[in-house]
């Protein structure tokens, strides 16, 4: 019972650093996140009074056209401390539009599809409307113009994980076994999921080196006894790749 209580806090938090979030971007306005408690996990989302996940309009011009629909379902992490996510999924919608533009989902057990991914459902009519509507305001739509370019689908950058933690070629090599059968090695999975293990975990050491106190700590927290080098490590940088988009 203690722990269940605990982790409801810890949701509870969660939700309401998401509305933070959310306000701060796109206006006070925008509906505040809860924690409800759905068979072994909590569900974080903005939820309306009878529970239903409330999707949050994103205006263009002051005009409501895009809506997002937000959902975490959190648990305890493997070692019982922390919160975890089990699920998130982060939904684009064309106001009107039941199937999304974007989906943007995580998954905590799934190798094969990725645990986390992009898909894009958007057509290029919908698409150039909203940019099109963007036109108006300063940003890429309308630098393009200036330029006598129409902007283009091709054009909009999606983020997937910023410098340190972002796809390597082994991700898009199983992306195209995965999803468009092409040829391949007998033992290719092997071969994939080898250079994925060293990939990130130079990509790790890269992290790492980038907020190493934080690595400290959190080694400390796993029973590890970390100390300071003698001469002192290199400032950590506000502006590191780390947190980098």
């Amino acid at each position: 019972m203690i722990a269940e209580a605990s982790l409801d806090e810890k949701a509870t938090a969660f939700a309401d650093t998401l509305t933070a979030l959310t306000r701060g971007v796109l206006g006070e306005d925008s509906p505040r996140f809860a924690a409800l408690n759905v068979d072994t996990r909590i569900q974080v989302a903005p939820l309306t009074v009878d529970n239903k996940i409330e999707r949050i309009p994103v205006r263009i011009n002051g005009e409501s056209c895009l809506s997002l629909h937000v959902q975490h379902l959190c648990c305890w992490d493997t070692a019982g401390a922390y919160l975890a996510t089990d699920r998130a999924d982060v939904k684009v919608f064309f106001d009107g539009s039941a199937e999304p533009l974007l989906r943007y989902e995580y998954v905590r057990g799934s190798r094969n599809p990725p645990g986390a991914h992009l898909q894009v459902h958007a057509h290029r009519d919908e698409m150039a409307y909203l940019l099109r509507l963007a036109e108006k305001k300063k940003g890429r739509p309308a630098e393009q113009l200036r330029k006598g370019k129409l902007p283009r689908l091709s054009e909009i950058h999606f983020p997937v994980g910023g410098h340190r933690f972002r796809p390597a070629l082994e991700d898009v090599l199983a992306l195209l076994a995965r999803e468009f059968a092409i040829d391949v090695q007998p033992n290719w999975m092997k071969v994939v999921d080898q250079e994925t293990r060293e990939w990130r975990l130079l990509q790790l050491r890269s992290a790492v080196r980038d907020a190493h106190e934080a690595a400290a700590e959190t080694l400390r927290e796993l029973g590890y006894k970390v100390e300071p080098p003698t001469v002192g490590p290199p400032r950590q940088s506000d502006d590191a790749r780390l947190y980098w988009p």
